[in-house]
């Protein structure tokens, strides 16, 4: 290897649990092509398990909310940091805490994200209307600018987790196929009406396991009522570890989800994935890692035509907060049944 290469690359993303899980594709294609160098992802201790099937990868846990919280705490941080023998710094977050380590760190070499905020702010303006650069491809431009191009277009992805007894009880029938619906997302603009997703749930779980993720809460309560409610479903919400879960989510024939971190964990566990889209859009460039562009299910633009409204589904008109309801029950359904038809017939 060139000697102005380097072998031991530190990573920065501490969070969403999205974007984290968007590094995975990219972490393990750059990987496989680059097997003789080392890999250090610094991002928050729960995000640990998305990296364990990813050789030559190791998580080192910042602790942002006690022991690194904070300007010291960060300074704290980089000196732990320094004793890993790292050579570059690839930062896929770009804040003030990557930034701040990155000027405590200053003597290795970090080649920051660029997270295309004037094309995104010219998108939700409505200036352009055109399919940006994924958020998959500026990480690995990151690599790239440190000497490392990945293709990302022949991706591999981990075999099947083998189950549990324990995690099997969540699978009614194990010869019906498996579907993932996590109809929760940070934002209620971008969700499918809880009304018509049961309607949804109802179909589906006639012919299907229906397995229900979220959390927090009120979404326990609600998922644990359509358990009650429909034949075929189990909610796992507030029952299992995020290991667990990614367990399950390995096994699944499709995962129906928001635009939001269950797509992206299905995704890149190499599960097709269908996104429903409320007022946020695909072409902001977070669309699940390897899926067909018709898996993503837009609302109708004739009657939202300001989608996208924002990046992140925070701000938007008023009368836009149930955009995603323009999606038809029947579309999401007969989507769903094509891509599990489709599976059977590999």
């Amino acid at each position: 290897m060139s000697k102005f290469l380097p072998n031991h690359i530190l990573v920065f993303r501490f969070s969403a649990m999205g974007d984290v899980a968007m590094t995975i594709p990219v972490l393990r294609a750059f990987t496989q092509q680059n097997p003789e160098v080392k890999i250090t992802v610094v991002t928050r201790p729960f995000f640990k398990p998305f990296f364990r099937d990813i050789e030559n990868v190791e998580v080192f846990e910042a602790d942002l909310k006690d022991k690194h919280k904070g300007f010291f705490g960060l300074y704290g941080l980089s000196k732990e940091l320094r004793q890993l023998d790292v050579d570059a710094i690839a930062d896929l977050h770009n804040v003030l805490r990557s930034k701040l380590l990155k000027l405590f760190l200053l003597d290795k070499r970090c080649i920051q994200i660029d997270k295309g905020r004037r094309e995104k702010k010219a998108l939700i303006s409505g200036k352009i209307f055109e399919q940006l650069k994924t958020t998959h491809q500026r990480y690995a431009d990151v690599f790239e600018k440190l000497g490392f191009p990945i293709d990302l277009s022949s991706p591999t992805f981990p075999i099947k987790a083998k189950l549990s007894e324990r995690l099997k009880l969540f699978i009614s029938s194990p010869e019906l196929p498996t579907i993932g619906i996590a109809p929760f997302a940070a934002h209620e603009s971008k969700m499918y009406p809880l009304a018509k997703m049961k309607e949804v749930i109802s179909k589906l779980s006639k012919t299907n396991n229906i397995i229900l993720f979220g959390g927090g809460q009120s979404e326990i309560e609600i998922l644990n009522q359509f358990e009650n409610d429909f034949q075929n479903t189990f909610s796992v919400a507030g029952k299992l570890s995020l290991d667990e879960e990614l367990d399950l989510i390995s096994n699944l024939d499709t995962m129906l989800s928001m635009d939001s971190g269950n797509a992206h964990l299905a995704a890149m566990l190499g599960v097709k994935v269908i996104t429903i889209w409320g007022v946020t859009h695909p072409y902001a460039g977070f669309a699940p890692f390897n899926q067909s562009e018709d898996c993503c299910l837009l609302a109708d633009r004739k009657k939202y035509p300001k989608i996208p409204t924002s990046v992140y589904g925070n701000k938007f008109p008023e009368g836009y907060e149930n955009a995603a309801g323009s999606i038809p029950v029947e579309r999401i359904i007969e989507k769903v049944n094509i891509l599990i038809s489709n599976s059977e017939a590999v």
